[in-house]
């Protein structure tokens, strides 16, 4: 199922090959770029290194060109522009800046989580930089999952989980990341490399990341998108609520805010894993590798 998605996000997109990579220089990020054909970018989460999409790197570069972004202070990168001030923007930033460098055409765009909200930033200020979105398991406004109305209501919350990290020391940040990811990633080597790249990150950059995302509200933006946009989040029974509860709270709050929508495409994924650690089933084909289920939502 997962590599039918796949297929047809990329190949019903409007995909032109490009030349080689351009010179870029960027503090933000970094790109490295694997294979032959149409440009496909994929972003990784959260604290992830971009090795996280090494699996489909080898399974796609026959095909497509690959442009794989690595955020500064993220799984062990230097933090450069990334030491100091907001983390989100400045990547969205970056990204478009590579895309228009390297004069890619409407290259299809897949993003995880923290990644999954830079493409849709990325496809809302540039929409004619973004051929396709494919979003894994992140949501326009993050913080409603915790009863935030708006990025304003946001903010308090944000902003104390950003300073106790910050404080941490390196001992605590660590057993924290420790504590936290098994609740996130189910299969056990999954978990240890994610817990591995967590703690390998600048806390620092992880931390204004993390406020950042909290406060960013997309939710009154999704109407200008005209980008052709495919959400992919999961469900397992251990979440408490049927399938079509899960689909019902994610269409119905989040995402249907999006004005001009023409139909929805429900599909249960098998073989997936779990919200923030969908980079682990990028290793194996773009969104599968634990032993989670996920729901297609189709945007057109």
């Amino acid at each position: 199922m997962l590599k039918s998605i796949l297929a047809a996000f990329l190949v019903t997109g409007v995909l032109v090959c490009g030349a080689a990579a351009a010179d870029f220089s960027s503090g933000r990020i970094t790109v490295t770029v694997h294979g032959h054909g149409p440009d496909v970018v994929l972003i990784p989460g959260l604290a992830s290194s971009s090795a996280v999409w090494d699996a489909t790197v080898k399974r796609l570069e026959g095909r497509y060109r690959l442009h794989v972004v690595q955020v500064a202070g993220f799984a062990g990168a230097a933090s450069r522009g990334n030491a100091k001030g907001p983390v989100l923007q400045p990547a969205v930033d970056a990204i478009d800046a590579y895309i228009k460098a390297n004069k890619l055409r409407q290259p299809s765009v897949i993003g995880h989580s923290f990644g999954g909200l830079a493409g849709l930033m990325l496809a809302q200020q540039h929409s004619e930089d973004v051929g396709r979105l494919m979003v894994v398991d992140s949501l326009p406004f993050f913080s409603v999952l915790m009863g935030a109305k708006d990025a304003a209501a946001a903010a308090p919350a944000a902003a104390e989980m950003r300073d106790n990290t910050m404080a941490q020391s390196q001992g605590d940040y660590a057993l924290t990341e420790f504590q936290v990811m098994p609740s996130m990633v189910k299969s056990r080597d999954g978990c240890k490399l994610a817990t591995q790249w967590a703690i390998a990150s600048d806390k620092s950059v992880v931390a204004r990341a993390m406020y950042d995302d909290m406060t960013t509200d997309m939710r009154p933006k999704l109407g200008r998108i005209e980008t052709p946009v495919t959400v992919l989040y999961p469900w397992d029974i251990s979440m408490g609520m049927p399938k079509s509860a899960s689909h019902s709270a994610i269409s119905g709050s989040k995402y249907r805010t999006r004005t001009f929508l023409n139909s929805w495409v429900e599909n249960r994924v098998e073989n997936s894993v779990t919200p923030v650690a969908a980079e682990m089933a990028a290793r194996t084909d773009c969104v599968s590798a634990g032993s989670r289920p996920w729901i297609m939502v189709k945007i057109v």
